[in-house]
């Protein structure tokens, strides 16, 4: 039985950024106090950065320390990475960061990669819905009820959903865009918390809390 927690954080793209990882998770842990908590990723924890291999075993370990606390999403480079594992084309995942990934874990093809890592990451789910917020890697088909969305909408949109303005019965929380402020990104109705962390931008996660919908503040690597 997972027990309903006091207080939830989102963490944004963290492309490989171990270190910046390390410092956010226990900022969380810290911040959370003796609450119940619940740190759901976003999704993208490889590519860009040095050390994929780092940041998906540190998150692979925290779900053993923290069962049922920690939900990780899958996001569009993970899947980019299986499509490569799967079929030896990595010319789509080389364009995207992915032979930064390949040099952090010291191997040449993305079948070589650990299979234990390859298997938690094909296990990750695409979405996370607490009936308040609506987790997920990139956004959702505004055109869609979002029972009905697409893998490849929540993996990979930007518009027409970052423009629209329309109500989703939800608050969207999700990453996939850098901000160019390098700051979070709310609006009515989503938060973009994907502030670049592989290009010199923070690691950042939003908190919330039952007493309200949207965030009830931000935490990053930084402070």
């Amino acid at each position: 039985m997972i027990v309903k927690p006091d207080v939830t954080y989102a963490v944004g793209d963290v492309h490989g950024c171990s270190q910046k990882l390390n410092l956010l998770l226990d900022r969380c842990i810290q911040d959370c106090g003796g609450r119940t908590k619940h740190i759901v990723f976003l999704g993208d924890y490889i590519d860009r950065g040095p050390d994929s291999r780092g940041v998906v075993q540190t998150l692979i370990e925290a779900q053993r320390c923290y069962p049922n606390q920690l939900i990780c999403l899958r996001g569009n480079h993970e899947a980019i990475m299986l499509d490569a594992a799967r079929t030896g084309d990595h010319r789509l995942w080389f364009n995207n960061g992915g032979r930064q990934t390949l040099t952090s874990y010291g191997v040449r093809s993305a079948a070589d990669l650990p299979a234990h890592h390859l298997q938690w990451i094909a296990s990750l789910p695409l979405f996370h819905d607490d009936n308040r917020r609506f987790f997920v890697h990139a956004g959702v088909d505004p055109a869609r009820p979002l029972a009905s969305q697409r893998e490849e909408d929540l993996l990979w949109i930007r518009e027409p959903f970052l423009s629209n303005e329309q109500e989703y019965g939800r608050l969207i929380v999700h990453g996939h865009t850098p901000v160019p402020t390098q700051k979070p990104d709310l609006r009515k109705w989503r938060l973009n918390l994907d502030t670049g962390a592989a290009y010199g931008g923070p690691l950042t996660a939003a908190a919330f809390t039952d007493e309200q919908t949207g965030p009830s503040g931000f935490l990053n690597d930084l402070q």
